[in-house]
């Protein structure tokens, strides 16, 4: 039988990384605009600096996520290439796992 639900908690990773992201960025800005203007910096300067601190912010969060990503996906694929190999050699203790998981 065929598995028609679906599940959307599973899918919102990047929710969370974009408002972890988005929140991490308003405040690092916010910091350094400040730290800027209270120095006494003109206008341009702090506007500079404001848009300076995005970019950076922004290719910095960009990498992150790629790595994050990246070994979450390398974790997945080893535990299901793990269990594969355990379906194979033991499909009973699998089953048995399985079933354990459903009923707790």
């Amino acid at each position: 039988m065929k598995h028609t639900e679906s599940h959307k908690t599973q899918h919102v990773g990047w929710l969370r990384a974009a408002v972890m992201g988005a929140n991490d960025g308003i405040v690092s800005t916010a910091s350094l605009i400040v730290g800027v203007a209270a120095a006494g910096a003109s206008t341009e300067i702090i506007f500079m600096t404001g848009v300076a601190g995005l970019v950076a912010g922004a290719m910095s969060m960009a990498a992150g996520e790629y790595v994050s990503v990246s070994s979450q996906a390398d974790t997945e694929k080893a535990d299901i290439e793990r269990e594969r190999m355990e379906l194979a050699t033991d499909p009973l203790h699998e089953h048995e796992e399985l079933t354990a998981i459903y009923i707790q």
